[in-house]
């Protein structure tokens, strides 16, 4: 309830003090009017980081990078750090490793700049010192758990610490529109280590991940506010800095030459960009009297068990007594629901000791009822398992228009014809069911009688 002009008791809680009004810094403006311009994206260098930052850098924005140790974050961060300093000073405040080993980095990754400003540090105060001494318009400090503010209880890395650290630096971003990237831990399961309202404060959140045996790494988006989601970034570490992969297609197909039982590729949807990989099962009789096994590397487990569970109650294959193993080629993780039916005919597959051939792609969420569902990106997926030399498709029925012109399942018609443009020279197949499916890739159906030991 208002009792008069601005500065006058505005309201008042039942116990709490005096709400009073007060002058605010900058009048409020009609959003037509809003200066759009000091929001435009800054290129970091890194067209892969772009693709996932939706540009760029937006100036004042604060940037969270969590991913496990040892993945590459830092390095990463420095080759950004280095190709930002080409317009700017960047400063990059380190609190894990010393000035000296930094410096031996850049070196190895070519990342030295005059522009690029390095200071190893551990106190928010002196932090706050190096930002007023070099004025940046870049900041990256690597990383925000190492970071300890004095007056705040508890140890550097605990919840209230890196709590009041990231505000404080969120505050600074925006007062000073500097640009923040901060480097974050990630707890056993994968998550961003720290409390929730970590990610609240922060503009935006981005994950690193990869097998840190192999070269290849990943970076999403899981939250924007400048951007999309829905788009992932492919790196290669090498030995000079991470190597940007614009068209990662096949790098997560084996080599091999000749088919083998118990292998399937797919095409599974990592934001807008179809990616070919490959489900590679085995099938083996159980060990004495020893429960089954069933190892999960690189794929949703749950989504495993469930599938196994419709193979053996929808397709008649009993799997009850035998040990069942499933991985993904080139340590990609493929969560996405379409990944379901090639799991279902690699295991089919393994099961009745013939191979799915070469040039078959199969795509489809496959429900409890084992029905084949429809996914997303029909048409981007054949396009780009049609442009790597495969021949054939297994896809969900209703994908594709009925054999009398007629859509079945595809309500508009610049879908139908999307899908015959994309379908060209590639058989597709459509299928309702897992039965259907198996029949479809191996040529017959499987059932227990089928399968060898």
């Amino acid at each position: 309830m208002t009792e008069g002009p601005a500065g006058d008791l505005v309201g008042r809680a039942r116990s709490g003090p005096q709400l009073r009004a007060a002058e605010p810094a900058n009048p409020a403006l009609p959003i037509g009017r809003v200066d759009a311009a000091a929001a435009q994206t800054q290129p970091t260098g890194l067209d892969e980081l772009d693709r996932v930052l939706g540009g760029g850098l937006v100036p004042g924005a604060v940037v969270l990078l969590a991913g496990e140790p040892g993945v590459g974050k830092s390095t990463l961060l420095l080759a950004a750090g280095a190709r930002a300093a080409a317009s700017g000073r960047v400063l990059y405040v380190t609190g894990e490793e010393s000035a000296a080993q930094v410096r031996l980095r850049a070196d190895r990754i070519g990342a030295v700049s005059d522009s690029l400003y390095l200071a190893a540090e551990t106190d928010l105060a002196a932090v706050l010192g190096h930002i007023q001494a070099v004025d940046p318009t870049l900041l990256i400090v690597d990383s925000v758990q190492t970071i300890s503010m004095a007056g705040v209880d508890g140890v550097p890395g605990g919840v209230t610490q890196v709590r009041e650290i990231t505000a404080a630096l969120t505050a600074l971003a925006k007062r000073r529109t500097l640009t923040t990237v901060l480097v974050g831990h990630v707890t056993k399961d994968g998550s961003v280590a720290g409390p929730r309202t970590l990610e609240h404060l922060v503009d935006v959140v981005l994950t690193f991940d990869g097998d840190p045996r192999g070269q290849l790494r990943m970076v999403r988006a899981l939250k924007n506010r400048f951007g999309p989601t829905d788009e992932f970034g492919c790196f290669e570490l090498a030995e000079d800095g991470m190597a940007g992969l614009p068209d990662p297609s096949g790098l997560f197909l084996s080599e091999r030459h000749d088919p083998v039982p118990g292998t399937c590729v797919t095409v599974t949807l990592e934001g807008r960009r179809p990616l070919l990989a490959e489900v590679q099962t085995l099938v083996c009789p159980t060990a004495g009297e020893l429960p089954p096994r069933r190892v999960v590397s690189g794929l949703d487990s749950a989504r495993v068990g469930m599938m196994l569970a419709v193979l053996q109650r929808r397709a008649d294959l009993q799997l009850g007594k035998r040990d069942v193993y499933a991985a993904s080629v080139g340590g990609v993780r493929l969560t996405e629901p379409s990944v379901d039916l090639a799991v279902g005919l690699a295991v089919a597959s393994a099961m009745a000791d013939i191979s799915v051939p070469l040039d078959l792609v199969a795509f489809g969420e496959v429900g409890l009822a084992g029905e084949i569902r429809r996914v997303a990106g029909v048409q981007r997926r054949i396009a780009e398992a049609e442009r790597l030399g495969f021949r054939r498709a297994i896809i969900p029925a209703g994908s594709v228009p009925a054999h009398d012109g007629r859509p079945a399942g595809v309500r508009r018609l610049a879908d139908v014809r999307a899908v015959r443009q994309a379908a060209g020279p590639l058989e597709v197949t459509a299928v309702s069911d897992m039965r259907a499916a198996i029949v479809a890739a191996l040529g017959r159906s499987v059932s227990d009688a089928d399968v060898p030991g």
